[in-house]
């Protein structure tokens, strides 16, 4: 038999699968918590908990991440910058680039050219000048991007200038919107390249565990990662376009889920560590997306839709006017964290002894993940931070802190503090639903909340109502998060631009309006079933599936869908040349065909198909085998016209695009 290992690394846990290709069943299955302080340790325990035998017979190893995901959605990452060439600060405020797009004002360096949109004059930047006037800028950037405006008629060259000049004086990673993206808007191709090169340090992180994980394993096989569009790409690929796996784990639900539960109209639910994801399977076709948006970016990555929230089993419990609030930022559940540090159990004791209160989050602690490589572009007090924490966790209410000062959130958002606190994780523990880490500090965590929130007395009902209160709020959001994706789905011109805060409110209430609602009600439903996968969703859907009027099923193996569905994806390409007709007072006078590296001009529209097609299979099988494609590809070609008609019937021709697939195998 032909044996493949899939390796999905999530915020909390890594899973890992043996795949027999030739049987297409699962044959052994593993899971590891995740070490983001050395992700090898987690892909290693996930390897080795899989028979040492039928690993050694794997031809391939398929990765799958969140951590891109998570990066994205919790705004970490490393520092990187972007410049904007043919555009000024002003249009960036005008379009409101920094909610938008996600361009933030001290990422973007503007630098306005007169270059011409037809690609015909090209006005490069005076680099050295460039140079003088940022270069503070410059050198505080852990990787720099570009995006030229012009650049998708003339061939990127002002962006392959910038690189040349850039990198030949700043010794960081350089990348050009050019290679990632290649629509018009310019400000979704910057967010796109400005996305990437923040995640350079993420995905070689990973790979690089992966690698060392097999090494130390005598391990000699062809790695492969999940990219967002649920098709495969080689890890060499991965390094340089970490930005094209911000959903790799997701979209590697999508098919491990549509693999294991055979529904032909469903939603599939992938509740993690971090996040919630959450796609639509239309009769047993994944719907998909042109532009990926998460966390304030809008890029030009193509993919899977998916529909990314922050709700998981480590989402951040906090207390806000005397009530409960579940966060969509990720802690440290306080079950994991005292599995490692003891003492912070004693610690949680005293603090409930004290009978100290406070509206800030007393219980919760901080631990060092990892020193900074350098420290010049942190603070003082973030680097005495640092120090203090180097060698144990420190609680917030140890009085070693000045809370009202603490300058952190850069810490955190860098991944070079962790914060542990109050979970839905740790209730699973207390409730018994979940049972691998320290139950006995869940429960001090547990009735801390209690003497802070004036509802609840200090008894056992009460802590029990607590953990029921907890719950509710993950199914409420649950509930919440998917009658926006359908609202959305279904009525794309009402909801395009998200959900007005009247209709939120309103979903919020339906939530709490019974079945048989009388008069009138409010009733959201749907008949697409709720698959569950990830570990926690058998927990939460029973109750969201009946609030919609659904079923729901947790099928078999549904705790390493997306291990399975990385080993199970196919690499596929597609690749799009557009054709434009050259208007002039006499009519068309020829058609120009804009291809990945030319553009061409050609009398007749036959001729301009032929070229553009020969050009779209040539590009798709070469991306195909440069992303890992053996043997035979499947190949597709079409060529769509878009036509329009004036009122007197008189056909206009607006261009015409021709799209070439390559579909192949690993």
């Amino acid at each position: 038999m032909k044996l493949g290992i899939g390796i999905d690394t999530g915020g909390t846990y890594t899973d890992a699968v043996i795949y027999d290709f030739d049987g297409k069943q699962v044959v052994a299955k593993g899971k590891a918590l995740t070490t983001k302080e050395n992700l090898e340790v987690g892909i290693g325990n996930a390897l080795d908990a899989l028979p040492a035998d039928l690993v050694r017979q794997a031809s391939v190893i398929s990765l799958s991440t969140t951590l891109a995901t998570n990066a994205s959605v919790e705004n970490k990452g490393g520092r990187a910058k972007l410049v904007l060439l043919g555009s000024t600060r002003k249009v960036l405020e005008w379009i409101y680039a920094d909610v938008v797009y996600g361009l933030k004002e001290d990422d973007v360096f503007c630098i306005e050219t007169n270059s011409s949109f037809d690609g015909k004059v090209v006005d490069d930047p005076d680099w050295d000048k460039v140079i003088e006037a940022g270069n503070e800028w410059f050198s505080d950037a852990q990787a720099l991007a570009v995006a030229d405006v012009y650049a998708t008629n003339n061939g990127a060259v002002s962006e392959k200038s910038a690189k040349v000049r850039l990198t030949g004086k700043y010794a960081v990673p350089f990348v050009m919107a050019s290679e990632l993206a290649s629509d018009l808007n310019v400000m979704e191709r910057g967010a796109t390249a400005l996305l990437n090169a923040k995640l350079l340090p993420t995905i070689e992180e990973f790979l690089m565990a992966a690698k060392d994980a097999l090494s130390k394993r005598q391990l000699n096989i062809k790695e492969m990662i999940v990219r967002s569009d649920g098709s495969l790409m080689s890890d060499d690929m991965a390094l340089s376009h970490p930005v094209k796996t911000i959903l790799s784990g997701p979209a590697a639900s999508v098919i491990g889920g549509r693999s294991l539960a055979d529904c032909s109209n469903s939603l599939i639910v992938d509740m993690g560590g971090t996040t919630t994801d959450i796609s639509i399977v239309r009769n047993s076709e994944p719907a998909m997306t042109d532009g990926i948006r998460i966390g304030g970016f809008r890029t030009q990555v193509k993919g899977v839709f998916i529909d990314t929230f922050g709700l998981g089993g480590d989402s951040r419990i906090t207390v806000e006017n005397n009530k409960l609030v579940l966060s969509s930022r990720r802690v440290q559940p306080l079950c994991v964290a005292a599995s490692e540090y003891p003492q912070i159990r004693n610690e949680l004791a005293a603090l409930i002894e004290s009978n100290k209160t406070s509206t800030l989050p007393l219980y919760e602690f901080l631990y060092l993940v990892r020193k900074p490589s350098t420290s010049h572009h942190y603070s003082v007090k973030e680097l005495e931070l640092i120090e203090i924490l180097k060698d144990r966790p420190l609680m917030l209410g140890s009085g070693r802190l000045d809370l009202y000062n603490l300058k952190i959130k850069r810490l955190e958002d860098e991944g070079i503090v962790m914060r542990c606190g109050f979970t839905p994780t740790d209730i699973m523990h207390i409730k018994g639903d979940f049972d691998r880490y320290d139950k006995a500090a869940s429960i001090l965590g547990a009735k801390y909340l209690l003497k802070v929130l004036p509802e609840y007395k200090q008894t056992k009902n009460d802590l029990l109502r607590l953990c029921d209160d907890v719950y509710d709020l993950v199914c409420r959001k649950l509930y919440e998060n998917i009658v926006r994706i359908m609202l959305t789905n279904k009525f794309p011109k009402l909801f395009g631009k998200g959900i007005n805060e009247q209709l939120t409110t309103l979903i919020r209430q339906s939530w709490n309006e019974a079945a048989d609602n009388g008069f009138f009600g409010l009733d959201f439903r749907t008949e697409a079933t709720l698959i569950g996968i990830g570990a926690p969703t058998h927990i939460f859907l029973p109750k969201v599936a009946e609030k919609l009027g659904t079923n729901y099923i947790v099928p078999a193996h549904a705790e390493v869908a997306n291990a399975l569905g990385a080993i199970i994806a196919d690499i596929s390409v597609q690749t799009r040349v557009t054709i434009s007709p050259d208007y002039t007072p006499n009519g068309i006078s020829g058609y120009t065909v804009r291809a990945t590296d030319e553009s061409k001009v050609f009398d007749t529209l036959e001729e301009a198909i032929a070229f553009a097609k020969k050009s779209a299979e040539t590009s798709a099988v070469s991306d195909a085998r440069r992303r890992g494609a053996l043997g035979e590809l499947k190949m597709e070609t079409k060529v769509e016209p878009d036509t329009a008609y004036t009122n007197e019937g008189i056909a206009i021709d607006l261009g015409t695009s021709v799209t070439a697939s390559a579909t192949g195998r690993i």
